[in-house]
C-alpha cells in the first residue's frame, strides 16, 4: 500500500524556463510526508518528539508544469529505530502505478525529543500506522 498526497500546481510553482521549479518537487514531498503523519499517525507537529530532516534527494525524470496537477505517492524504504526514509514517487494525477514517475526522492526523517534534539523511538502511533497502511522496503518502488 502507499499513500497518494494530491499536489496541484499552481501559478508561481513554474521557473522562468516554463516548468516546475526544482525546490516545489521538495515542497511536494514534505508537504505530503507531513499531512500523512499528522492525520494518519498522530504525529503532533508541537509536541514532545518531532522529526526532523536529516537527508533527501530527488532524481528529476520529466518535467510539469501550471496548471498540472500532480499526486506524491507516498511509501517507505526504511523503517529504523529511530528514522524513517521516505520513498516518494511524484507522478501526474490519475497515473495507475509508478511506471512513468516525474520524480523520484528519498526523504529521511530522525525522530528527537523537542527539548534536547536527542534520537529518540519512533512514536509507536507513527510505526503502527506504517506497518498497516504503507509499504515498507525495496517492494515500495513496484
Amino acid at each position: 500500500m502507499t499513500y497518494r498526497h494530491p499536489f496541484p500546481l499552481r501559478w508561481n510553482d513554474n521557473d522562468q524556463y516554463g516548468h516546475m521549479n526544482n525546490t516545489v518537487y521538495y515542497e511536494a514531498m514534505d508537504s505530503a510526508v507531513n499531512t500523512w503523519m499528522m492525520r494518519r499517525a498522530a504525529l503532533d507537529p508541537a509536541g514532545e518528539v518531532i522529526g526532523l530532516a536529516r537527508a533527501s534527494s530527488c532524481e528529476f525524470l520529466a518535467p510539469a508544469s501550471f496548471p498540472e496537477s500532480l499526486e506524491v505517492d507516498v511509501a517507505v524504504a526504511r523503517l529504523g529505530t529511530t528514522s524513517i526514509t521516505w520513498d516518494l514517487a511524484i507522478l501526474r494525477e490519475g497515473a495507475p502505478d509508478r511506471g512513468a514517475p516525474l520524480a523520484l526522492g528519498r526523504f529521511t526523517h530522525v525522530f528527537v525529543d523537542r527539548e534536547r534534539r536527542r534520537p529518540v523511538p519512533v512514536p509507536a502511533p507513527i510505526r503502527a500506522a506504517v506497518e498497516a497502511e504503507l509499504r515498507i522496503g525495496e517492494d515500495a518502488r513496484a
